[in-house]
């Protein structure tokens, strides 16, 4: 509710908010703030491998994921970038520092004009490795879970990309 209005209120530009249909846990409080061009470090350590930027839906798989990591001994960092324009490079950077110089982006929706896509332009020549996970096959009905799973953008399947990268 809070994005929504802030958005409605942002200097009068046209803004657009997507949102999903399956019930998820709430993440913040009634009282957290948000602003456009912010994003949330969820997950953060010092040992972290690798960086999983997300939102939405893809954030729960991506915290789902770092649970499961965790019982292996692997740390990774989550950010949920809530705000994809602007991109709040600053902190993005100063995570995945901390995060051997590696992401992977996590969106429920083809890369082309995503999360994905704008991390990767922004991000292009700071020598970080860089890993998208996107809808990529053609639409079909099904489960939330299964339509993830058959994305290989679930908690299984971020899994398997970290697993590759470290």
């Amino acid at each position: 509710y809070k994005l929504t209005e802030i958005m409605a209120n942002y200097n009068s530009r046209v803004s657009y908010l997507r949102t999903s249909r399956p019930e998820t846990p709430i993440l913040y409080n009634k009282n957290e703030e948000f602003k456009i061009g912010g994003c949330k470090i969820l997950r953060e350590s010092n040992n972290d491998k690798v960086c999983i930027i997300a939102a939405g839906i893809t954030l729960h798989e991506a915290l789902q994921a770092h649970e499961e990591l965790l019982k292996q001994n692997i740390n990774i960092s989550v950010i949920d970038l809530y705000s994809i324009k602007p991109l709040d490079t600053e902190t993005i950077l100063k995570i995945v520092k901390k995060s051997g110089n590696k992401i992977i982006t996590v969106e429920d929706h083809y890369i082309q004009g995503g999360l994905g896509q704008a991390i990767n332009s922004e991000l292009m020549n700071e020598n970080i490795l860089i890993k998208n996970l996107a809808v990529t096959k053609l639409p079909r009905s099904g489960s939330e879970e299964r339509l993830l799973a058959f994305e290989e953008i679930d908690a299984k399947s971020i899994i398997k990309k970290v697993l590759e990268l470290i």
